[in-house]
């Protein structure tokens, strides 16, 4: 059954490696930098959070996988709405609301893609776009994940959790912004028919789990009307400077640039204090990295040693960068009283087990009557892996949410050889699969009796 698991899942890869490879058409999809609907009008600022600023539907098969497979569905709608960055001030960034055929009203999952970029133009609103390109791979793959929650009737909401200036790893900036996106489609339902009263669920994984992550944390004291009634976090990044040192010098070096430049965009001290250890002969080549999507920075950036970069070994050790790495440690807002499922890999080279393991004994030490977290740590898979061999385990956990099952008091933590084989976990495989496959393929997406 594995086996042939595995074989679909290449050719679903090969399928996608000869489609996407043909040229791509031109249409009128602009990046967010140069599209005005991006741009709120003076005042929002004087909105509530989560006010729909602009909306605009969607032409049919808009969206696409890897920016060439248009995908078959009844609507997507886009938002810009009012947000609150991580010092307070107001913002206003975009979500993507998608509709499937047969859609049912009452089940939302907000799904938070792994931007990971420190430029707009590489925003899930633009890249998962017909024709946007493959600069924006990330959110574009993760759409396969997407299909699988719209073929069973699910409204999604994706939204641009980084704001307009791409704070990518900022936490607090991301969880707002998650949490205002919430808000913003639930007020929707007159152009969209999603109740207000839908129940939520969160999924992210990676970079998608960080922002899902502080959204999970935040909403009991920002967004505290919100009834979310489960979070799924896979591979989370709580500890920023843990994942900058674990892929120093690995193929996934270019998260750091990307990181910092994040960063440095919420906090101007951090940004003057970068520019002032950069070595002369390397400024250039890092400051550029700031207008690129994640794709291009991994390659260019991989195996390299930052340190080649600035003029001290110890550059995140200065008091500036430290306190702005404090500040984006997730965990320390206290307990979540959303239902958690968590899991990461024991051998994750990108974003290391300790800090989730660790935030998961924290949680639990200061836990409740209320609390419910699951941990699952998979053994085998690495980061990568984990994102598609742990995905049945987060979907069967959003299910049984909209089925109303009771959840697991307490928290409980298990270890397995890898979540692929976890009881239940095929039958998902098998339907992702078939999901991914009909999307691919132009089909209409949304519940049927077939599978």
């Amino acid at each position: 059954m594995v086996q042939n698991m595995l074989k679909w899942i290449t050719l679903i890869c090969i399928f996608i490696t000869v489609v996407s490879s043909a040229p791509l058409s031109i249409r009128d999809a602009l990046p967010p930098k140069d599209d005005p609907f991006y741009k709120p009008d003076a005042g929002f600022e004087n909105e509530k959070p989560g006010t729909i600023l602009r909306t605009r539907v969607l032409p049919d098969k808009s969206l696409a996988a890897f920016s060439a497979l248009p995908q078959n569905i009844k609507g997507v709608y886009q938002f810009l709405y009012r947000s609150t960055d991580a010092l307070g001030n107001a913002t206003a960034t975009v979500t993507t609301l998608m509709v499937p055929i047969n859609a049912d009203p009452s089940k939302l999952v907000s799904y938070q893609t792994a931007e990971d970029s420190p430029t707009s133009d590489c925003a899930p609103s633009y890249a998962l776009q017909k024709g946007s390109g493959l600069k924006g791979v990330l959110p574009q793959a993760e759409i396969l994940f997407i299909d699988t929650l719209l073929s069973r009737g699910y409204y999604v909401n994706t939204p641009d959790y980084e704001g307009p200036g791409s704070f990518f790893t900022v936490g607090k900036n991301s969880g707002n912004g998650v949490l205002d996106s919430i808000r913003a489609v639930l007020s929707s339902g007159s152009q969209t028919q999603l109740k207000s009263d839908a129940q939520v669920q969160l999924w992210g994984y990676s970079g998608g789990a960080l922002a899902s992550g502080w959204a999970v944390q935040l909403q009991a004291s920002y967004a505290p009307e919100l009834k979310i009634i489960g979070a799924a976090l896979g591979g989370t990044p709580v500890n920023l400077n843990a994942t900058l040192n674990a892929v120093n010098k690995t193929p996934f070096c270019g998260l750091i640039p990307a990181g910092i430049h994040g960063l440095s965009g919420q906090y101007p001290e951090l940004s003057a204090y970068i520019d002032s250890v950069l070595k002369p002969e390397k400024k250039q080549t890092f400051q550029d990295a700031a207008n690129s999507c994640l794709a291009p920075l991994v390659l260019q950036f991989a195996f390299q040693d930052i340190q080649d970069y600035v003029n001290r070994s110890d550059y995140l050790n200065d008091p500036i960068a430290t306190k702005v790495l404090e500040e984006n440690i997730m965990g320390k807002v206290g307990t979540p009283k959303i239902p958690l499922f968590m899991y990461h890999a024991s051998h994750d080279e990108v974003v290391p087990f300790s800090p989730a393991e660790d935030m998961y004994n924290s949680w639990c030490s200061s836990a409740d009557s209320g609390t419910s977290i699951e941990f699952v740590q998979d053994e085998l898979s690495e980061h990568a892996i984990l994102a598609i061999s742990g995905a049945a385990n987060a979907i069967n956990f959003l299910l049984d949410g909209f089925d109303n099952k009771e959840r697991k008091s307490g928290c409980s933590k298990r270890t397995t050889a890898t979540s692929a084989l976890d009881p239940g976990a095929l039958g998902v495989f098998g339907k992702l699969i078939w999901d991914s496959l009909n999307a691919l393929l132009g089909q209409p997406i949304g519940p049927n009796d077939i599978f």
